[in-house]
């Protein structure tokens, strides 16, 4: 008799264990799912005034940022011209990168600023992307923020993904951005789907950073 009080003790505890385990991994979907349109909202101010630096800073010419290192200190740049595309990395306080963008005609002030900006509030990533409405090309911006929540501490590392579209776009009932010529298909942005956040901006959580 008292084994098997012993062994029903042991059951319930390896039960318990087993809904523990399952409570955390809900509740880290739960806050996985919720960072984006928190995280969005708590640095509004801050986005919307990077992605309006970064559409000054490519004017006339596109140029790509990102940041390399957890510490925000290295800096790939990619500065694109009709046919050639130049990629340095540089330590963000090199005054050589400074006159490196000035070689290649960017405002290297405004792009200081923006790094910094982007440093503040862990976007890793800034680029232009292409996509085509009705077969007219058009550019979004697109952005990318390291997704510090995590579902379970083996998965793999998430990145949160901002499109910024000049014009109000699409959704379904579920907030899935659509395709303007097709309401019915969602629309894939590197073979993604993202979600509304207001009529401009959309995002998805992706392995991908850019």
């Amino acid at each position: 008799m008292a084994s098997a009080g012993v062994y029903g003790t042991d059951n319930m505890a390896k039960q318990l264990s087993i809904l523990l385990i399952a409570a955390a991994l809900l509740a880290g979907c739960r806050a996985g799912r919720q960072f984006p349109g928190n995280y969005y909202f708590q640095h509004e101010q801050a986005i919307i005034a990077i992605e309006k630096q970064y559409a000054q800073l490519t004017s006339k010419r596109l140029i790509s940022l990102g940041f390399t290192d957890g510490a925000f200190r290295h800096v790939l740049t990619e500065m694109k011209t009709d046919s050639i595309r130049y990629v340095y990395e540089f330590n963000l306080s090199d005054p050589s990168f400074a006159d490196t963008l000035t070689k290649y005609g960017y405002n290297a002030a405004t792009c200081m600023s923006l790094l910094q900006n982007m440093k503040a509030i862990k976007c890793t990533w800034i680029n232009k992307l292409d996509y085509y409405t009705d077969k007219e090309a058009k550019l979004l911006t697109f952005m990318s923020i390291r997704n510090n929540v995590r579902t379970s501490p083996f998965s793999p590392e998430k990145y949160f993904i901002l499109t910024f579209y000049q014009q109000p776009q699409y959704y379904d009932e579920n907030g899935v951005l659509l395709d303007r010529r097709n309401l019915r298909r969602a629309r894939k942005i590197n073979n993604e789907i993202f979600y509304r956040i207001n009529e401009k901006v959309c995002y998805t959580v992706s392995a991908k950073f850019r």
